[in-house]
């Protein structure tokens, strides 16, 4: 309960009340006249009696608050359900206030009970909010001022908590361009579909009663002795793996204006471009079939630091679910500071970035499909331990984002030469655009080659590196 000032505990009726006693008070002591003694202290008295009973009868409220999408994306609005209910034997009225961050602008005021409440117990109230920023942004609690049945005191309770609103980074539509048409490693499409039954991807196993004679297999009844039939097995989906570098010293980590609400993300314009294009390339992954892992730049899960994810632990997304729990963990990610210098203990070192870990994570992909590689300013060290990575996809991709790109013309060329296909752009350059980079420098002339399409041939020839200076 929160407890008002002095001049917050009557309204501006009981403070006439009050002013009007203190009058007769007066007049009372200057004339001698007991008569306006009584009307000082019955006006006097009036107000402060409103207030003491205010403040000893502390109506209860239940406070339930729904999200309508549960996730909302930047730039979406998000339709809040507010529901209270009183609880107690007596119905007050009240005038109550939700609590917003600042980013959503004047917090909605209403009117309980509302006048479509049907027994003046509950009342349900709807409002939109829309926010340009990811993020999670606590909504609540709701502050209610009642007032006596006279109107001369009030009093402000705090009704309910908070809850948090995810506000998870919109998509971008990425072009259907030759990225598109890469190739699993064995030179298979990816499909979620089940494949067509070949002799490539089917199984035998003994004939069950019931069974399609149209599926005996008759080569394999012929070796067995015994009627076998076919099964047919799903054709595996390649992965395509997604690489965010969340080291706040690579993009330059400051608190981004507008930052008002108790979870505000460490995070930059750059990083802010570098989690949009994340999501970007998993929906455009995820539509071309892939399944999609996301992983930081130790080949951590990528959601291991953000509060808002599913589970944490999680790497792998497949499916419209499965990308739905990633950009669910996206809008809680914030840049990862740097870790202090470990004490003279027998604890393991952390993870090198771009190290042995992360190699080692790539190669223990099943079916590896491409790879995508974003993030923000790299070393040339980091470029080399980086580099090596190219020879675990069929298709590695580099995008990087920074206010000055030219300065890393060093680090491109490293990618480069190690088979990479890498782009530097600045954060105000739309991601299609970049993507469109990319593809344009397949082959170095903007063309591509069927050879780049096939994860079973050989690697394609580097082409030039492509650097982008929008603003």
């Amino acid at each position: 309960m929160q407890i008002p000032s002095l001049t917050g505990l009557f309204t501006p009726r009981g403070w006439g009340l009050l002013s009007a006693g203190a009058a007769f008070l007066l007049a009372a002591g200057v004339l001698g006249r007991r008569d306006l003694l009584a009307v000082a202290v019955l006006l006097m008295g009036l107000p402060l009696a409103a207030a003491v009973l205010l403040r000893l009868a502390k109506p209860g409220f239940d406070v339930e608050r729904t999200f309508t999408p549960p996730l909302t994306e930047t730039g979406t609005a998000a339709t809040v359900q507010l529901s209270i209910r009183c609880r107690g034997s007596q119905i007050p009225s009240a005038t109550m206030r939700e609590g917003l961050p600042l980013r959503f602008g004047r917090s909605p005021e209403f009117h309980f009970p509302s006048g479509l409440a049907v027994d003046g117990r509950a009342s349900t109230y709807e409002y939109r909010l829309r926010s340009s920023r990811r993020g999670l942004y606590a909504i609540g609690p709701v502050t209610a001022e009642f007032l006596d049945p006279f109107g001369l005191a009030k009093t402000v309770h705090t009704l309910g908590g908070t809850d948090q609103l995810a506000v998870a980074p919109a998509p971008q539509d990425l072009p259907v361009l030759a990225l598109s048409g890469a190739r699993g490693t064995e030179g298979t499409s990816p499909s979620r579909r089940r494949g067509t039954p070949s002799e490539d991807d089917a199984t035998t196993r003994e004939y069950r009663y019931g069974d399609p004679m149209r599926r005996v297999h008759w080569p394999a009844t012929a070796r067995h002795g015994e009627l076998m039939v076919r099964q047919e097995e799903p054709v595996t989906a390649p992965t395509a793996s997604i690489l965010l570098d969340q080291r706040a010293a690579a993009y330059g980590a400051g608190a981004l204006p507008g930052s008002d609400d108790s979870r505000a993300l460490l995070t930059t314009e750059s990083f802010e471009w570098a989690v949009s294009a994340v999501i970007s390339g998993a929906v455009h992954f995820s539509d071309g079939g892939y399944s999609v892992r996301f992983v930081d730049e130790s080949s951590s899960p990528g959601l291991l630091h953000s509060p808002s994810a599913v589970d944490a632990d999680e790497s792998g997304f497949g499916g419209s679910d499965g990308v739905h729990n990633l950009a669910e963990g996206l809008a809680g990610l914030g840049l990862q500071p740097a870790a202090p210098a470990p004490a003279q203990t027998a604890d393991p070192l952390p993870a090198e970035p771009f190290g042995d870990t992360l190699l080692d994570g790539l190669a223990g992909g099943r079916t590896p499909g491409p790879l995508l590689m974003i993030g923000g300013r790299l070393t040339t060290s980091e470029a080399t331990a980086l580099a090596g990575a190219a020879r675990y996809s069929p298709q590695p991709l580099a995008l990087l984002v920074t206010d000055r790109p030219a300065d890393l013309r060093p680090v491109l060329r490293i990618l480069r030469e190690a088979g990479w296909v890498a782009a530097a752009v600045a954060p105000a350059t739309p991601i299609a655009s970049a993507w469109a980079l990319l593809d344009r420098d397949r082959d170095g002339t903007g063309a591509a080659t069927p050879a780049a399409h096939a994860g079973a041939g050989p690697r394609r020839k580097p082409g030039p590196v492509v650097e982008s200076t929008f603003s």
